[in-house]
């Protein structure tokens, strides 16, 4: 297909006739669907967020005790955290091979623990229900590295609101599979474990070819594309509604009967497909801007350098030294890092002091609040809330765990760009703002669990973009997907120190000097449950967390004032350096059916003074001599 350098006579320049076909094939193949099709995979990836609701089938038809319940949980976190396999794979084959194993280990996974609870197989050894679960959480790390860390390096410039966005919609997706599963199961909580075995693998199986590494095009004056906002917006309708469902299910007094979820999981689906028309309006504009530019064609300068003379030597002793100083310097370059902002190899950023401070600051600040979160419906009971007030604790740590995900990516993106705001700084001030939530619970201050819920989640959700995004800014992108796992594994080792070891392990210190103090008659009759009351039960294990996040904020300030000088600067500019030499590489090509330039399929006509192919053509030699 040609297009004619002039417009046909007696039409208006400014109207371009639409191609459908061309104009589809450009929506799908575009970054915007790109990124539209990377949420929808995110708001199908939280299954190991609704764990509660399906752990009690578990414990039931197996038969299992609440340690070995436990046990279960703490495989699904370290499946669910540890993503080093799916970086290292990331690093050698396309993001869509990625996907497809995470898809395969997510159906096998789920679908062999759905077999197990219902009967359809002899029931599994415990190690082996640990394998089956840590192998479907880990698909979340597959999806992750897939979709997400893609993104990043297609907006590079735009990498806190990428990160805010997608990891806002994994915080959602508990709160939108839990919508769907009352909707096509309403009470038959065994079938869930079927819906997140086949639902997260077939969306990632149906838009596995549009995730995929393009070009970096920068936006103007390094500004946020309004497209995100846009995003944002919708994403933010979402979560009110969510929000909104919940509180009038709780304030009814009754759970909805199935017909009523099937119209709320209409309204969550329109709004999940409601950013597809945003896309389509930015892929339209695109279109039509292209095609002007190919019916009125710039000028374009050449320039033709000829290359410096390359020095010979053909000494053996020459070659053997330069040999040698070849490998002196590989050693060197493997232990000297580069620059910050540029890439460093992986074990470059795994020694590097601004590493480790990040990972301890991390361990300190995560496992925290992720030890509040999973002990949050025994910190209700031992406090004496009804059981619908725990259910509200879950829904709200929930949408604020969101709040905090698009919070900190849009807010540290905003506050860079405008005035050079470090984000390790507020990362700092996110683990501040924690303590309070740890203090609330460890005091036991009567109805401040619910505030308590809505500071433990937004900072949850706020440390994970802020991680995330100083990774890529500090280390680089080329070798992101590894060390963008590597991150995530402060979340299973924070929560193991924190969780198993301190809070575990004081709860039921108390609730066995509660159990000896009611006497031997009164114990027997509770049974062998240790259940512990009162707010001695929690108030040790969270002043400990206290003091562990504190030392985190402060050790934090470290990687601050070692990065200082770094986020003063212009984080950027090699980013936007690419696109400019993108855009020289786009000028000389031509339009073809995925958006792309492709002269060989539209030829301007060529015009008085132009060479054949419709360019003004400017040679010139520069030798160095």
């Amino acid at each position: 297909m040609g297009f004619s350098g002039s417009s046909p006579a007696g039409a208006d320049a400014g109207s371009i006739k639409l191609e459908p076909f061309r104009f589809a094939v450009q929506v799908v193949r575009g970054r915007w669907f790109m990124f539209f099709s990377s949420f929808l995979i995110m708001a199908a990836a939280g299954a190991t967020y609704i764990f509660s609701i399906y752990s009690k089938d578990i414990k039931q038809s197996l038969g299992y005790d609440q340690s070995t319940l436990n046990t279960l949980s703490f495989f699904k976190d370290l499946g669910a955290n540890v993503g080093i396999v799916s970086g290292l794979i990331n690093e050698v084959t396309p993001p869509w091979v990625v996907l497809s194993i995470g898809a395969g280990m997510n159906l096998f996974g789920y679908l062999m623990i759905y077999l197990a609870i219902t009967g359809r197989t002899a029931p599994p050894s415990v190690s082996l229900m640990c394998l089956y679960i840590c192998i479907g959480a880990n698909s979340q790390t597959f999806a992750n590295t897939g979709a997400l860390v893609t993104c990043v390096k297609n907006f590079p410039e735009s990498r806190g609101v990428v990160l805010g966005l997608l990891k806002g919609f994994v915080g959602l997706s508990g709160a939108i599979i839990t919508q769907l599963y009352y909707a096509i199961y309403f009470d038959d909580s065994k079938s869930l474990v079927l819906l997140i075995a086949w639902l997260p693998a077939a969306i990632s199986i149906i838009f596995v070819h549009t995730i995929r590494i393009m070009k970096v095009v920068a936006s103007p004056d390094g500004k946020t594309p309004r497209t995100f906002y846009h995003f944002l917006y919708i994403s933010m309708a979402l979560a009110a509604y969510l929000m909104t469902a919940i509180i009038v299910e709780k304030s009814v007094g009754r759970h909805f009967i199935q017909p009523e979820y099937g119209v709320s999981v209409a309204i969550v689906i329109s709004l999940l497909m409601l950013p597809l028309a945003v896309v389509i309006k930015e892929e339209l504009k695109i279109f039509n801007r292209k095609k002007r530019d190919l019916q009125n064609p710039a000028p374009i300068d050449i320039t033709v350098e000829k290359p410096p003379p390359k020095l010979k030597s053909n000494s053996p002793a020459d070659a053997t030294v330069t040999e040698g100083m070849k490998k002196q310097r590989s050693i060197v370059d493997m232990l000297r890092p580069p620059p910050r902002g540029e890439d460093y190899s992986i074990l470059q950023a795994l020694v590097s002091i601004d590493m480790l401070v990040l990972f301890f600051a991390s361990i300190c600040g995560v496992g925290g609040t992720l030890t509040a979160i999973d002990n949050m419906g025994q910190i209700g009971e031992s406090l004496g809330y009804p059981k619908r007030s725990i259910g509200t604790f879950v829904s709200l740590i929930s949408i604020w765990n969101y709040a905090g995900r698009v919070t900190s990516g849009f807010a540290s993106e905003a506050l860079l760009t405008k005035f050079k705001f470090p984000r390790p700084l507020m990362l700092t001030a996110v683990l501040l703002l924690s303590c309070v939530g740890h203090l609330l619970i460890a005091f036991g201050v009567p109805n401040s669990i619910y505030f308590a819920s809505v500071v433990i989640g937004f900072c949850f959700g706020a440390q994970w973009p802020l991680l995330f995004a100083i990774i890529s800014e500090i280390f680089g992108l080329k070798y992101y997907s590894t060390l963008y796992n590597f991150g995530g594994v402060a979340s299973p080792l924070g929560s193991y120190i924190l969780n198993v070891r301190v809070a575990g392990h004081l709860y039921d210190v108390q609730a066995r000097k509660q159990r000896s103090a009611l006497g031997a008659a009164a114990a027997a009759s509770i049974g062998k449950d240790l259940t512990c009351m009162g707010v001695e039960c929690y108030k040790t294990s969270f002043l400990i967390i206290t003091a562990v996040t504190v030392l985190g904020a402060a050790v934090s300030l470290v990687l601050v004032w070692r990065t200082k000088e770094f986020y003063k600067g212009d984080i950027y500019a090699k980013f936007r350096e690419q696109r400019d030499a993108a855009e020289k590489e786009l000028a000389v090509g031509g339009f073809g059916f995925g958006g792309e330039v492709d002269m060989k399929n539209a030829v301007p006509e060529p015009a008085a003074g132009d060479d054949s192919d419709g360019r003004r053509v400017r040679s010139s030699e520069n030798n160095n001599n």
